[in-house]
C-alpha cells in the first residue's frame, strides 16, 4: 500500500514539518556531493553503527560519541529511500504538529527517532552495517497517527500485477498494516537461520511505531481551533 495523501483537517501551518522536510533534502544533497572517499567518512562519522555505539571505546567520546542517535535521522541512502520518507512525513507529519504544536512536535519526533534507533540496535547488537534514514521517526508519527486519527480517509495506491487501483481507505487500515508487515518481517529475521541481511531497519521502524503511540498519549496537546471557537459560543 502507498499512501497518496489524507482527508484529516489541520488548523495551522506545519512548520516544523516544512523544516524536517527541508533538512533532510539539503542533507542528502550536500551528501551526494561528496565524492566516494568523503561520503565514506561522512557516514563512518554521522550514522548510526549499532557496533560502535555498544563498543566501551563509544563511551570515551562522551556525547558526541552518541550524536548519530540524531545525525543518522537526517541521512539517506538513495533518492528512493528519501523521496518515500518524505511523502509519508508530508502526508502524516502536519496533523501531529496541529496536535502537539510546533515545539511539542520538534520534540516528540526527535525522541521517536531516538527511540527507534535504540530498538534496532537491540536487535543488533554488535553490528557493523551504518544505519541511515528518517523512517524511524517518521515510524513515530505515524503511530501518533494511528492512535489519533484512525477513522481518517488515505487515498491509497495498491500495486497489483495488472492494475494498480487507487482508494480511499481508513488510516488504521493502511497504517496497521504497514506495522504488521514490519513487525512479521522483523520476526523473521530473528528466527533461528534466516539471518539479518534484509537491508532495511524494521526493528526501527516497530520501535517508532510504538513509541509515536506511547508519546502522543503522555505529550500535552495543544487546544485546536475548532475547540477554540466553540469555547466562545
Amino acid at each position: 500500500m502507498i499512501p497518496l495523501k489524507d482527508d484529516a483537517p489541520r488548523y495551522s501551518t506545519p512548520f516544523i514539518n516544512y523544516f524536517l522536510i527541508v533538512m533532510n533534502v539539503l542533507v542528502f544533497l550536500f551528501e551526494h556531493s561528496l565524492n566516494q572517499r568523503a561520503d565514506r567518512h561522512f557516514v563512518a562519522q554521522f550514522a548510526l553503527i549499532p557496533g560502535h555505539i555498544t563498543s566501551s571505546a563509544q563511551y570515551a567520546h562522551g556525547v558526541v560519541g552518541l550524536l548519530p542517535f540524531l545525525t543518522s535521522m537526517f541521512m539517506h541512502a538513495g533518492w528512493w529511500h528519501l523521496i518515500s520518507n518524505m511523502w509519508a512525513l508530508w502526508i502524516f507529519g502536519d496533523n501531529i504538529e496541529d496536535q502537539l504544536g510546533h515545539f511539542r512536535y520538534l520534540i516528540f519526533y526527535l525522541t521517536a527517532g531516538i527511540a527507534a534507533a535504540c530498538v534496532h540496535i537491540l536487535f543488533n547488537l554488535g553490528s557493523d552495517i551504518p544505519t541511515v534514514g528518517a523512517s524511524g521517526a517518521i515510524a513515530g508519527v505515524m503511530g501518533a497517527y494511528f492512535l489519533l486519527f484512525p477513522s481518517a480517509r488515505v487515498l491509497t495506491l495498491i500495486p497489483a500485477i495488472f492494475f494498480f487501483p487507487i482508494i480511499y481507505l481508513p488510516a488504521w487500515v493502511v497504517l496497521g498494516y504497514w506495522f504488521i508487515v514490519q513487525f512479521l518481517t522483523g520476526a523473521a529475521t530473528v528466527m533461528p537461520g534466516t539471518g539479518q541481511a534484509i537491508g532495511i531497519a524494521v526493528w526501527a521502524h516497530v520501535g517508532g511505531f510504538l513509541a509515536g503511540i506511547t508519546l502522543i498519549k503522555i505529550m500535552p496537546h495543544r487546544l485546536q481551533r475548532k475547540e477554540r471557537d466553540l469555547s466562545w459560543e
